[in-house]
């Protein structure tokens, strides 16, 4: 199994060639950009510098291993404004696009919002988040097939498809082969067990991510670096194994506060050792 690192895992402030630069020396396989509004790979690029992105990921080493977006924070699927649902299919189907080019398998797809905390928008009636959710993934399902790559829907603290069952049934529903989980480990922490999540989604775990989170702490505070919370990075990645997943784990870890760099270097030696990786 190989590692990656999450462009949000970086110091702020770093341009995509340093991230890059830091991201080979301390031994990543692999680097998950982030699709934005602005930037090198936003709404605003153009196929040709999303291919030069792709040429200077690759100029440094490092296969690209999915693609993120944070986009879907601002424009839910399930919001009660038919303009922003409107945006959010509007940025899916651009991700897709930005993701072929890329030559990437798949991008992370947040499904909705019926609540969070650190988000602007009102509570959505649970059921009616569901129908638009649902409704979203399965239209953008049909520009997936087109572009050859496949939706990962993340598990998030959005206060919706809150168990495996649920996000099993949930992709189930949609039953569309371009639809699937992108599963993040440390988020379930809270409120369950990320193995009994793995087992129960199966192949239909599409890419990962790893955390690390306090229970004790229990509010965004508790997420903490990797191997220092209450993970049990050996039983997920037993239940990784009998679930036959062997893509990329990436890291999406917030930098420390002081010697931000340091953090990508203990990011990828906690890796090593949980896929069992010796030396650099």
């Amino acid at each position: 199994m190989k590692i990656g690192i999450n462009a949000w895992s970086f110091p702020p402030g770093l341009s995509l060639g340093e991230q890059l630069d830091l991201a080979k020396q301390a031994g990543f396989d692999g680097y998950e950009p982030a699709f934005d509004e602005t930037g090198p790979l936003s709404l605003e690029s153009s196929d040709s510098e999303i291919t030069a992105v792709r040429g200077q990921i690759a100029d440094a080493g490092l296969s690209i291993t999915s693609l993120a977006s944070g986009l879907y924070w601002k424009y839910p699927c399930t919001s009660d404004d038919p303009v922003i649902r409107d945006k959010s299919l509007q940025v899916m189907k651009r991700q897709l696009e930005v993701a072929a080019l890329l030559n990437v398998d798949v991008v992370l797809v947040v499904p909705g919002c019926v609540y969070a905390s650190f988000a602007s928008a009102p509570p959505v009636q649970y059921d009616v988040a569901w129908d638009r959710a649902l409704e979203a993934i399965s239209t953008a399902a049909v520009h997936a097939r087109s572009c050859k790559v496949r939706i990962g829907v993340e598990n998030v603290w959005n206060h919706f498809l809150l168990s495996p069952l649920e996000m099993r049934t949930f992709i189930d529903t949609v039953n569309d082969p371009y639809v699937g989980c992108y599963f993040d480990v440390g988020n379930v922490i809270q409120y369950g067990f990320p193995e009994h999540w793995i087992r129960i989604l199966g192949s239909r775990i599409l890419k990962a991510h790893v955390k690390d989170f306090r229970r004790d702490v229990g509010t965004l505070s508790g997420f903490v670096n990797l191997l220092g919370g209450d993970v049990d990075f050996p039983e997920v990645m037993r239940a990784f194994a009998q679930a036959g997943y062997d893509d990329y784990i990436i890291a999406e870890v917030g930098a420390y506060k002081h010697f931000g760099d340091q953090n990508v270097y203990d990011l990828a030696a906690a890796m090593r050792r949980i896929v069992g990786r010796q030396g650099g």
